[in-house]
């Protein structure tokens, strides 16, 4: 009886420094935001977001233009994009709040992928010098300027893309290296099924998958069918009219970037000893249950273990050696990325809005430093 009285008041207690953690660390979730900053006195503009929630929270703002140390670059931006985290990180959900902040974000400042031109180096800076055209990943993207350091994810960008393509690339892009070559191992003469074909990670897959001659299979909808053969794929799968799972086809790699099917269904149309690579997390619509596919991504991997296919999970990174191989790729003319819509800055929550409802077909961009029509669709710029 004395044992089960100390277990229960230990449990108590332990529940009581829970709650009471919970709630400290709740008040305690502050961010830039709560600090009420004088007039910047070199200022520019920034998309910020001070709570979660709509679109509607993504606000143009005039904060600090930032000044490069030693060994950062100063990137005045031009075009900047959306990917998947960036429409979710802002959204009022749980699991969104235990990682970024419960009462309200830690970070402010949005987006990732940029492509500009240099401003302003810093004395230990080698590699770039003001004037040179760039692109690359860092937080806060979607602002006038970005400091960057030299040896991090910012590389120059070839003459034959444009500004908001090279803007496009950063993160979707090294998803799909990354995951093609490092995850997959894929090799030429192998066959490839990339299920999601048509987004933005999906297009830059289809052509990464082909530059490593591979037969590619891609599936999509009826209205992207003809844009991914144009990306290089030797057959197109409709889903709205064919189940890619009830096929005969087998294949070495799977590239998963959808996460729509189950454990089985994956496993039969990959061969013995084949590779799903489990890349992305599904739909970013209002209704979407990505969380519960990317616990599915563990699971699958977990249970791969106990059999001769693979299931493999990978984390992107950002760094400068993968981009440099994706910058090679769009100077030969093997890749090229593809820009569905542009939105001016001013719009952007207009444009996550657009992204959020699913069925983005390549990227969204927005043009950070000029002001082009709203809405501007592009079908595969540089083609």
């Amino acid at each position: 009886m004395k044992v089960k009285r100390i277990l229960k008041w230990t449990g108590t207690i332990v529940l009581l420094v829970l709650i009471l953690w919970g709630f400290v660390a709740y008040w305690r979730s502050t961010n830039d935001c709560d600090r009420k900053a004088g007039t910047p006195s070199n200022p520019m503009k920034a998309i910020r977001y001070c709570e979660y929630g709509s679109p509607d929270v993504l606000k143009l703002e005039e904060i600090e233009k930032p000044v490069p140390n030693d060994s950062e670059v100063l990137v005045r931006v031009r075009a900047a994009s959306l990917n998947a985290l960036e429409a979710i990180v802002i959204r009022d959900l749980w699991v969104i709040r235990l990682m970024s902040g419960l009462r309200k974000p830690k970070i402010t400042r949005f987006g990732r992928d940029f492509a500009g031109v240099v401003e302003a180096v810093g004395k230990s800076v080698t590699e770039f010098k003001a004037g040179d055209e760039v692109f690359g990943v860092k937080w806060g993207a979607v602002a006038e300027y970005v400091c960057v350091l030299e040896q991090r994810a910012i590389v120059s960008k070839p003459a034959n893309i444009s500004f908001e393509q090279a803007g496009a690339v950063g993160v979707a892009g090294l998803t799909a290296l990354q995951g093609l070559r490092n995850a997959g191992k894929i090799h030429a003469g192998q066959k490839v099924l990339i299920n999601g074909a048509s987004g933005g990670v999906g297009t830059f897959a289809v052509q990464i998958a082909k530059a490593f001659g591979t037969e590619v299979t891609a599936v999509c909808s009826t209205r992207n069918a003809e844009m991914a053969r144009s990306l290089g794929a030797d057959h197109v799968i409709d889903y709205t009219k064919e189940d890619f799972t009830k096929a005969n086809q087998r294949y070495d790699v799977l590239f998963d970037n959808v996460g729509n099917r189950s454990f089985s269904e994956r496993r039969q149309i990959l061969k013995p000893h084949g590779m799903c690579v489990l890349a992305g997390i599904g739909s970013m619509g209002a209704n979407d249950d990505s969380m519960s596919r990317i616990a599915g991504t563990f699971t699958a991997s977990l249970r791969s273990r106990f059999i001769d296919q693979k299931f493999e999970r990978y984390t992107t990174t950002m760094n400068k050696g993968d981009l440099t191989f994706l910058r090679d790729l769009m100077a030969e003319g093997k890749l090229t990325p593809v820009v569905e819509k542009t939105y001016p800055v001013s719009e952007t929550a207009e444009a996550v809005r657009y992204f959020q409802q699913g069925h983005v077909r390549g990227k969204i961009v927005i043009n950070v430093t000029s002001n082009p029509p709203s809405h501007q669709a592009t079908a595969r710029q540089g083609q």
